[in-house]
């Protein structure tokens, strides 16, 4: 099972970054913190504090076509903010 599926790269996330030493990722729906934790330790080499979880629900949306009405959901997922000890930083941009 693949845990961490991507970083999260706004701006919000990166302020946090650079003064609470907080990075954000888009993760597994079924991942806990545990594992959550792990996947971070053993991927980027740093060491993890701290583990926030926040489930999103997706939403219905529908539009008008010639078709008639299309009504679709957006995908469920689940984001993590990790926090890491003093000292750490994960560099994102580095192997670009």
């Amino acid at each position: 099972m693949e845990i961490l599926i991507k970083p999260i790269l706004t701006e919000k996330m990166s302020v946090q970054g650079d003064k609470l030493n907080r990075y954000g990722f888009i993760v597994n729906c079924k991942a806990n913190k545990l594992q959550i934790k792990s996947a971070v330790e053993k991927m980027y080499g740093v060491v993890v504090t701290d583990v926030n979880t926040i489930n999103y629900m997706g939403k219905v949306k529908s539009r008008y076509t010639k078709a008639g009405m299309l009504v679709g959901r957006t995908n469920n997922y689940k984001k993590a903010i990790v926090t890491l000890k003093s000292g750490d930083k994960i560099d994102f941009y580095s192997n670009i």
